[in-house]
């Protein structure tokens, strides 16, 4: 027999968010953990919201709401207020009851800036590191380094010569207005108009140049854990520069690792290593130039291993450029696109974390 359609004009359902969301779901774990490294932020929190006025958007709700962002691939903070309109589990995830009002698209970014000044991306990323080592997750010996382009907000045409004014095409002429073909053009005499802190960059020979910064990541080799994320502009050196100020900032045991590309086999470079204690199990550079490693590091069978080892973190750059934001930037300015370059990476610990902690 033929069921009959209806039109649906009302509904009373009295069973919770809470009970409709399944045991085993994998968020059911997520939120878990990034409600604990939430709980150890409430003294930052504090320290950025008046104690008088009206009530803001909760900053531990803006951040979940961030995640699922960058959990499910949302394309922009419209589609997110829009999600959470009818989307049961993003409710769910956020802590907004069935019938809580979502919030205005512009008084959600206005509060999330408020994050951005506070440098809460750093923190988050912390207390996620700090679930990962209670939980015995990470290694103080062995780790990984690398760095990927985040293509910058800003167009090719919009980098012009630094001395051009408004008459000759800078502010007030349209930028398809310009032929930049042929043009000699170089980050010492030309930059973007429309975010002057990217960098014209390749990444190797027959790569085209783009309007980028670069992130850097330290993986450590035991489960492949972000232990620190650094924004930079995009330079030659910028990759070797990281390198070294992350490990000064990443907790090690005496005797520690370092495995990279060939990229990170100079001299300078493992001359800066050596001095903080770690040996640096870089890949050797044999073209054109002596390598900066001898056979003292690479006869070592630590050092196989570390080779072997150090392409996993690839995986951090592809899940952060194909399901997080990080491929092509959203914001302008290299402080808000490190901030979701940090975020993101905080998303992706979650995810290992949860898959290591709840194998299914």
């Amino acid at each position: 027999m033929r069921g009959t359609d209806h039109d649906q004009s009302a509904m009373f359902s009295y069973v919770s968010p809470e009970a409709r969301i399944p045991a085993d779901h994998p968020l059911r774990a997520t939120r878990e953990m990034t409600n604990r490294a939430l709980a150890r932020l409430d003294g930052k929190f504090q320290k950025l919201y008046s104690r008088t006025g009206r009530p803001s958007v909760p900053p531990e709700q803006l951040l979940r709401a961030l995640l699922l962002q960058v959990l499910y691939t949302v394309r922009s903070e419209r589609m997110l207020m829009e999600q959470l309109e009818y989307n049961l589990l993003f409710r769910w995830f956020v802590g907004l009851e069935m019938d809580d009002r979502v919030w205005d698209v512009t008084v959600f970014t206005k509060n999330r800036d408020r994050l951005l000044r506070g440098e809460v991306a750093e923190a988050f990323f912390q207390a996620v590191l700090e679930e990962a080592r209670a939980e015995g997750l990470l290694s103080d010996e062995h780790f990984t380094v690398d760095g990927t382009l985040v293509e910058a907000w800003a167009g090719q045409k919009s980098f012009r010569p630094k001395d051009e004014d408004e008459g000759g095409g800078g502010g007030s002429r349209k930028a398809t207005e310009r032929d930049f073909h042929g043009e000699r053009r170089k980050n010492d005499t030309h930059a973007s108009t429309t975010d002057p802190e990217s960098r014209l960059f390749r990444k190797g020979k027959g790569k085209e140049a783009k309007l980028c910064f670069m992130g850097h990541v330290v993986t450590e080799n035991r489960n492949g854990l972000v232990v620190a994320a650094r924004t930079t502009l995009a330079t030659g050196t910028a990759e070797r520069e990281a390198s070294v100020a992350m490990m000064k900032r990443v907790p090690r045991g005496r005797r520690s690792t370092q495995g990279g590309d060939k990229g990170y086999d100079t001299q300078a470079h493992v001359r800066e290593l050596r001095k903080l204690g770690v040996t640096p199990h870089v890949a050797q550079n044999d073209k054109g130039r002596s390598s900066a490693i001898d056979d003292r590091t690479t006869t070592h069978a630590g050092y196989e291993i570390s080779q072997r080892k150090r392409k996993a973190v690839e995986q951090v750059f592809g899940w952060g450029k194909t399901v997080g934001p990080i491929r092509k930037a959203k914001h302008r300015g290299r402080g808000r696109v490190g901030w979701v370059f940090t975020f993101t990476q905080a998303a992706y610990n979650l995810v290992r974390m949860r898959n290591l902690l709840c194998p299914t």
